[in-house]
């Protein structure tokens, strides 16, 4: 097992690392919408989401693997009804790339953000 860490992104805010290569997986902890000033995106579900994909991204291209390698992703949303917004950005973030997904209401989520996601990913060299 090996802790991963991104100097591109902001310090994870708790005892967690930000992601973990195990057996060649990588599992990344959520990503909020932080800002690399460590400052969170105004309440707003696209600047949100398009934030947390971004990180999402760095934070999976720092641990040598890409968008197109994740296999599972979770998101977490405060608000169903904002459903339809993730789902655009979402698929426009992965393009043709689809990979499983389970999507959730949680009642609160870390910082007061709107949308939460981490994912499962295959590393860079995986064919």
């Amino acid at each position: 097992m090996e802790l991963l860490e991104s100097k591109n992104l902001p310090e994870a805010i708790g005892p967690y690392s930000q992601a973990i290569r195990a057996n060649g997986f990588i599992y990344t902890s959520a990503q909020i919408p932080l800002m690399a000033n460590g400052q969170i995106v105004e309440r707003d579900i696209k600047k949100q989401t398009r934030q947390v994909l971004e990180n999402l991204k760095i934070l999976l291209e720092d641990s040598q693997s890409s968008m197109d390698k994740v296999i599972k992703v979770n998101v977490y949303l405060e608000n169903m009804d904002d459903f339809g917004i993730v789902n655009v950005l979402f698929a426009e973030a992965f393009g043709d790339h689809k990979p499983a997904r389970t999507t959730i209401s949680a009642k609160e989520l870390p910082m007061k953000s709107m949308v939460v996601i981490d994912a499962i990913a295959l590393p860079i060299e995986f064919r």
